[in-house]
């Protein structure tokens, strides 16, 4: 499974009813960190698909979305279990920190 595309519409289904870890990616098409971490998210997504979901959000689509979780930087990632966020992280992490956050 990819990366999937998180909205206002499929949030509450994806990641808040989530059996599974979810990852979330809030980015933006302009944000150049956000275009470095992206193939290491997708890298991720392919990786851990069997016990971890993976979406991305794109804040200027979601503003929403990204209000709700504090969202002031991007790129931010935040893991959620359980409809409850677990961490946080702001800027651009190596694969092994992100890796490492969802232990």
């Amino acid at each position: 499974m990819s990366v999937l595309k998180i909205t206002s519409e499929n949030f509450e289904s994806e990641v808040m009813q989530s059996d599974k870890p979810v990852l979330l990616d809030f980015w933006a098409s302009w944000c150049m960190p956000c275009k470095m971490l992206s193939p290491t998210i997708d890298e991720i997504a392919g990786e851990v698909e069997q016990r971890v979901k993976v979406g991305k959000v794109n804040v200027d689509e979601e503003p929403k979305l990204a209000q709700k979780f504090n969202v002031m930087s991007i790129p931010t990632l935040v893991i959620i279990k359980d409809g409850k966020v677990q961490s946080t992280s702001v800027g651009v992490r190596s694969k092994q920190e992100i890796l490492g956050m969802l232990e």
